[in-house]
């Protein structure tokens, strides 16, 4: 079931266009081209060439992840995703597998803020019951790799495709007790006050600073995605 890096990018570029652009979904080479290459809410940004894509397309096809059509009077063909069918996997955990493979290791608050534009989830609590059901299956499709060194909270991955590898070695197992919200930052180095609140976490006001570090986290995280809209309209 294991996806190249190639082919994750272009379904999930499907995935995303299915819920934020229904009005030119299914997706023509040309637009899923450009949205395999565009530079917002991607990680790493990469530069496809239009026939690779139609060839990836065509691994897809095989492989029973897409399907392409043609409508009445077109004279080309459109790209479509098959993940529910392929996967057994409702719109929110579609949603939520298209995000990790577009953006890498992220927290239960970042996906919540990061999916919004699915309109597929309404909290936080929603967003990491899904992510447990997708972990719980007999083949899991994601799984919690913890939290980052300098970072509040654990991270989830994708298992579907070839992308792991920008999951940090120091990366530890969830601790089992923390809350689910954002780590805030997408493999970017901490910011600099957090070997200070790393500090004042031990002492008694330590609960007080890591409430603020996670609200800090959770306002940030907004503010990416925020930017990250107004760059694909600029796009």
């Amino acid at each position: 079931m294991q996806l190249t890096a190639e082919e994750l990018r272009v379904l999930a570029c499907l995935i995303e266009k299915s819920f934020t652009t229904p009005d030119q979904y299914p997706l023509t080479t040309n637009a899923l081209t450009a949205a395999c290459n565009q530079k917002s809410n991607r990680d790493p940004v990469v530069n496809y060439a239009s026939q690779r894509v139609d060839e990836v397309m065509q691994l897809l096809r095989d492989a029973g992840w897409g399907r392409s059509v043609r409508g009445s009077g077109s004279r080309s063909f459109k790209h479509k995703h098959v993940v529910g069918e392929r996967l057994n996997v409702d719109d929110g955990e579609q949603a939520l597998l298209g995000v990790l493979a577009l953006r890498g290791p992220q927290s239960v608050g970042e996906l919540k803020t990061r999916t919004e534009r699915y309109g597929t989830f309404s909290s936080n609590a929603e967003v990491e019951q899904a992510l447990t059901a997708l972990a719980s299956r007999p083949e899991p499709l994601v799984r919690n790799v913890g939290r980052r060194s300098g970072q509040s909270q654990d991270r989830w991955v994708q298992l579907i495709g070839d992308a792991d590898d920008r999951v940090s070695p120091s990366s530890g197992s969830s601790s089992g007790d923390s809350s689910p919200e954002e780590d805030g930052y997408d493999g970017r180095p901490a910011p600099t006050i957090a070997p200070m609140v790393q500090q004042s976490v031990a002492s008694k006001d330590g609960d007080v600073v890591r409430s603020g570090l996670e609200a800090f986290e959770q306002r940030l995280a907004r503010l990416e995605a925020r930017v990250d809209e107004l760059e694909q309209l600029l796009d």
